[in-house]
């Protein structure tokens, strides 16, 4: 079949004199729908306050702001090859991390099943780099071609989204998505007909040599980098597979911050960071075209929280199956966005901040999902930070969050219960005192909750009485898990890493990566069936911090996670006892049967080309492992009795009989 290619084609900006005229609104595009607007006026919202003017929000601001901590999403560390993270005021806190958990299996044409996204709520997709309908997968390729990963600036950055006929008979691709160089990728959501695929990133536009001030003599969209993001949610059609149809361009100023999809509507959160320069401040924007809607102050929330730094949070529905439906949006004023919950309902977004008395807090939002209104309800806030979104869960009508809370001197554990307004109407606090929180799962009426210093205690709390939360069990066994994943509803599977308690201090030395299997049918009294370990300290997974990489099918006892392996040589390992770090030798996927008897082995996947093996099947050099970048397998899904392993470079196809090769497909 003949390769087609869809391009999308942007102006190039190449002289100081242009870039300083600022019109990036020629950039950027809406398709297919009548102009978006913003609203005149907002409507009342519990707790919260809108602007009178833009005289309003710069006095505001002046009065409260203490500067700007804003450096970006989640994309912009990936395009300025930097980590950009919402920072919270104290230098004790620790850092959050990304999303998602619950593989679904679906019937496709015919008999055969395949897997998902693995998502933390049913019924609410999460973008992810590959997405299948069962008959094609559709997937991200980022190709680094300088040996520095997540480096943009290099020539041979690149990032395409790849269609493939995923029939084992024929695998194929058969079209392509080219994006510019000045593109990140977030991810896809693939509509429930599978005609239409929905492609979210930023865009980026810098400044080099340049002074940093835009329109109205307002500052860039990201000052720190003297740089303009934008982020625009492409909408193909592609019901003929081999010809994708660009129908809808949503294009919004700020950073991609994160996106649901429930049904056929898509929900995407934006930030840009709110400061003042000469007098002027630089508002949330739609584009259409060559001219911009920008949000009124009389419709942008904000709150009396004791913030220091600034940014615009704003929240875009659209109806991805109806390219004529109009867009909608709502914007607050907050300290930042850092951790994002949504449940069918409600969209909850919480960031953490300090009191200089009280110690870390998190501030909790809640915006009410009606179809494409979305509507802000309630704001609150909860003492201590949260790890990621799998810190929070809705359940009968209440808010569940766990937190890591530290002062000046001390640290610990709690589980909260809130109400529709937000308010604490019961609380479980002083768990697990200076230890770290590694990983929460809410079940039903039970959460389960990790914390490590030298030994990992597994809590069991009871939430059936929302008004008093009750430890009911805990189990301490060495190492620890940074993923916990339902097995079945008294079963858990958790990734992690394997300790060594150090004899010099309180603390442990991690080592290689545990699988363990948790039976916590006895509430009281749960025990660790059975672990496996892989490698020795230094081996790392993704799955430790984007479940998206865990795929698990319990209909047929199938785990894989990618892995990257280390070995601690005989040497380092007399030297340095179990503080040795071990060299990565290896990098591909573990592909395991899993059943309440214990996790077995089937075999290895690796996209490493042969030639860089050794007779151990092992990289032969060190250094070679970083030129491999764009063979890491990321992630991996199966359709029918075929295993798909995908990294930047290729898509393999094994039988998960005996995982033998079946095919390979460039992504060239």
């Amino acid at each position: 079949m003949v390769q087609k290619e869809i391009t999308k084609k942007t102006r190039v900006y190449a002289t100081a004199a242009v870039l300083s005229a600022v019109l990036l609104v020629s950039m950027v595009y809406v398709f297919g729908a009548a102009p978006i607007l913003f609203p005149d006026q907002a409507p009342s919202a519990s707790g919260m306050r809108t602007f009178a003017s833009m005289a309003d929000i710069v006095n505001y601001l002046n009065t409260n702001a203490q500067g700007s901590n804003y450096v970006g999403g989640p994309l912009d560390n990936k395009f300025f090859g930097e980590r950009a993270s919402v920072p919270a005021p104290n230098p004790m806190t620790q850092g959050t991390f990304s999303d998602s958990s619950a593989v679904q299996e679906t019937s496709g044409t015919g008999s055969k099943g395949y897997s998902t996204t693995n998502i933390q709520v049913s019924g609410v997709d999460e973008a992810d780099t590959v997405k299948t309908d069962g008959n094609y997968i559709y997937t991200i390729s980022s190709k680094q071609n300088n040996y520095y990963y997540y480096d943009a600036y290099s020539s041979g950055y690149s990032n395409t989204v790849y269609v493939l006929d995923a029939d084992p008979q024929t695998p194929q691709v058969v079209s392509k998505i080219t994006m510019d160089n000045n593109t990140q990728a977030a991810g896809l959501f693939l509509s429930t007909d599978g005609n239409k695929l929905v492609v979210v990133a930023s865009k980026y536009q810098s400044y080099y040599g340049v002074l940093g001030i835009a329109e109205d003599s307002a500052p860039r969209i990201m000052p720190y980098y003297n740089s303009d993001v934008y982020t625009f949610l492409y909408v193909y059609d592609v019901s003929n597979k081999a010809s994708p149809a660009l129908t809808r361009n949503l294009t919004m100023s700020g950073s991609y911050f994160n996106s649901r999809m429930i049904g056929d509507n898509v929900y995407a959160v934006i930030s840009q960071p709110a400061v003042v320069y000469n007098g002027l401040v630089t508002l949330p924007a739609v584009y259409d075209d060559q001219v911009s809607y920008k949000a009124a102050p009389t419709t942008i929330y904000y709150a009396d929280m004791n913030d220091t730094s600034y940014s615009f949070t704003s929240f875009y529905g659209i109806d991805i199956a109806n390219d004529f439906s109009a867009p909608t949006n709502m914007t607050v004023m907050m300290g930042g966005a850092s951790t994002m919950y949504v449940s069918p309902d409600n969209i909850y977004i919480t960031y953490p901040n300090w009191d200089n008395s009280a110690g870390s807090y998190t501030a909790i939002y809640r915006v009410s999902i009606n179809g494409l209104d979305l509507s802000l309800q309630a704001q609150g806030s909860v003492p201590g930070n949260l790890l990621n979104q799998y810190s929070m869960d809705e359940y009968n009508g209440y808010f569940r969050v766990a937190t890591n809370w530290y002062g000046q001197d001390s640290q610990m554990n709690n589980v909260y219960v809130l109400n529709t307004d937000l308010s604490v109407t019961g609380k479980l606090e002083g768990l697990a005192p200076n230890e770290n929180l590694h990983a929460v799962r809410f079940m039903g009426d039970k959460c389960y909750l990790v914390t490590f210093q030298q030994i990992d205690p597994l809590f069991v709390i009871d939430l059936s009485q929302p008004t008093n939360p009750t430890v009911l069990g805990e189990l301490k066994i060495p190492g620890y898990s940074d993923y916990l994943h339902p097995f079945d509803e008294t079963h858990l599977i958790g990734v992690g890493k394997e300790a060594v308690v150090a004899n010099e201090g309180n603390f442990a030395y991690y080592q290689g990566l545990k699988l363990a299997l948790f039976d916590v049918g006895n509430v009281n009294n749960p025990v660790q069936l059975s672990y496996y370990g892989i490698g020795d300290r230094g081996t790392d997974s993704e799955a430790l911090y984007e479940p998206k990489a865990f795929l698990f099918n319990k209909n047929n006892g199938l785990l894989v996670i990618p892995v990257s392996l280390a070995e601690v040589s005989e040497s380092d390992r007399q030297t340095y006892g179990d503080s040795a770090y071990g060299q990565t030798v290896w990098q591909g996927a573990y592909v395991f049967t899993v059943t309440l008897d214990g996790f077995t082995l089937k075999g290895t996947v690796t996209h490493i080309d042969a030639s860089l093996l050794n007779g151990q099947g092992q990289i032969s050099s060190y250094s070679e492992y970083w030129n491999t970048q764009n063979q890491w397998i990321t992630r991996s899904l199966y359709i029918g009795n075929t295993l798909y392993t995908i990294s930047n470079s290729e898509v393999k196809l094994s039988s998960l009989s005996d995982l033998s090769e079946i095919a390979t497909v460039n992504l060239a």
